[in-house]
């Protein structure tokens, strides 16, 4: 077995991560890491109270360091939500820093106060980084808790081996070095921000600059004279980078020497896709993963542009598209819809507690992800969006509404859109649109909308029904909640 963190064991006075007011070098997280591990050794589960700070860091390397499961709660978490998750996950300690006020939801647990400066202790200990600090530990690492929009949020046992095993991938996919220097503003509750954002630069052997906010200054400035060398983002911070860019001439210098840019979690629209490229001459590379099999897919680097592709299964991921019924599609047409199903060894290991959800997951060894795609001739995956809410059975024909999305987002006067599906007694199902204009004083018509989409689509995927909003509502990752649309029509 080999060490999940190699830099961390050697330990250097290279830089490891910057967040906020600190910064850390590899021999310095070694040391507050390795001094936490000795307090919650043997500890169970430890909740991490996940701010963007590198408190949260020490916090989770410390855990998987004493191989002890981490918990990373998100700080803007509500009462009743954080109440099923402590119930579920019994954490017998929480780990925050010493000036966070902790929610009336914890004052039962005991509390540990995070240093990111130690002077007492030494290098971590061998029996730390080869046992719990090991690549290829099957025992819990993190639990990360789903967004429960199909129910309580669910705990996600995710092993050390799952988490080396994706970032290896990607180590391959995006040739990530140890002389990468990676920049970012994603939570750290999430697999996105932390596993991905944190756990990989430090894999790596590189470095991590955390904007604690995001703001276009901070991109500019970090990626820019401060040596950024590769940006994660979500859609939301990609579209006001490119929004930004006329008028930013530092930002669109910033971009370019990137080596790297890269958007996740949901769909980057077509339009900031080559508003980017246009302004900078970079490609945003899309990548497709959850919180169940971290990474999938990537856009591979140095490719043309695809937008509205994820790209090609990483290496050791087994990708397939299935029928309703389970048959798998044969096809590569670009057209013919399936659900998305993947195994291999970034799978995660179970629903904390809910073996009857485990087994619902899986067909087979093959995980459902309830995603819908169609693969391209050249075997490039492009998900048109998730099988509960994005899949319109319309007129006979099987639709995914995130192709119609992007081609509202393709208008001059279209800034968001969402579609969904509404019951339909001659369709079985319409095509419903939901609408930011650009200008909510000059909105676009319905019917120029529907023309629109027919024109660049086909008639039968044009919406039949638009309606106009002021913003599509969000959760913390950016990602678009459907099942909220119409309260905010009415908000």
């Amino acid at each position: 077995m080999s060490a999940l963190f190699p830099a961390l064991v050697a330990g250097s006075d290279r830089p490891a991560l910057r967040l906020g007011a600190d910064t850390l070098t590899y021999e310095e997280l070694a040391e507050a890491a390795g001094a936490l591990a000795v307090r919650i050794g043997g500890a169970g589960r430890v909740a991490v109270w996940a701010t963007p700070t590198a408190r949260t860091a020490v916090a989770v390397v410390a855990a998987l360091l004493a191989d002890v499961p981490a918990i990373p709660l998100n700080p803007r978490t509500g009462e009743r939500e954080l109440a099923h998750i402590l119930g579920d996950s019994a954490p017998s300690v929480v780990l925050a820093g010493a000036e966070d006020v902790l929610p009336a939801g914890l004052a039962e647990l005991p509390r540990i106060d995070v240093e990111t400066t130690v002077t007492s202790f030494g290098p971590v200990p061998a029996a730390f980084a080869f046992a719990g600090g090991s690549d290829a530990s099957e025992s819990p690492a993190l639990i990360v808790y789903t967004s429960g929009t199909t129910g309580p949020p669910k705990g996600v046992v995710l092993s050390s081996r799952a988490i080396a095993a994706s970032l290896d991938a990607l180590e391959e996919a995006w040739a990530w070095t140890a002389d990468d220097v990676l920049v970012h503003a994603l939570p750290l509750f999430h697999v996105h921000g932390l596993v991905l954002g944190v756990l990989g630069p430090l894999r790596r052997g590189g470095s991590v600059r955390h904007l604690g906010a995001f703001s276009t200054a901070g991109v500019a400035r970090e990626l820019g004279a401060g040596g950024g060398t590769m940006l994660f983002g979500v859609p939301t911070m990609y579209h006001r980078i490119a929004d930004a860019l006329a008028d930013d001439p530092a930002l669109v210098r910033a971009l370019a020497e990137a080596r790297l840019l890269v958007s996740g979690s949901a769909a980057l629209p077509v339009h900031d896709h080559e508003r980017i490229t246009a302004a900078t001459g970079r490609t945003v590379i899309e990548r497709y993963g959850m919180t169940e099999t971290l990474m999938n897919t990537s856009v591979p680097l140095g490719s043309h542009p695809r937008p509205g592709s994820v790209g090609l299964p990483l290496r050791g991921v087994e990708l397939r598209l299935v029928e309703e019924d389970g048959t798998e599609m044969r096809a590569y047409d670009g057209e013919s819809v399936g659900e998305i199903q993947v195994r291999g060894p970034n799978l995660f290991s179970a629903y904390l507690n809910r073996p009857d959800a485990t087994a619902a997951a899986f067909d087979g060894d093959w995980f459902r992800t309830g995603d819908v795609a169609v693969r391209e001739p050249d075997g490039y995956v492009r998900i048109v969006g998730r099988k509960a809410t994005d899949l319109i059975k319309s007129g006979g024909y099987k639709i995914g509404a995130g192709e119609i999305e992007n081609a509202l987002l393709d208008h001059p006067a279209v800034r968001e859109a969402a579609v969904t599906g509404a019951p339909d007694p001659d369709l079985g199902e319409r095509i419903v649109a939901w609408v930011v204009p650009a200008d909510a004083e000059k909105p676009p018509t319905a019917e120029e909308l529907a023309d629109h989409v027919a024109g660049l689509l086909a008639p039968h995927k044009r919406p039949r029904t638009v309606h106009f909003l002021r913003a599509l509502p969000r959760n913390d990752m950016g990602k678009l909640l459907k099942k909220a649309l119409p309260e905010a029509l009415h908000g």
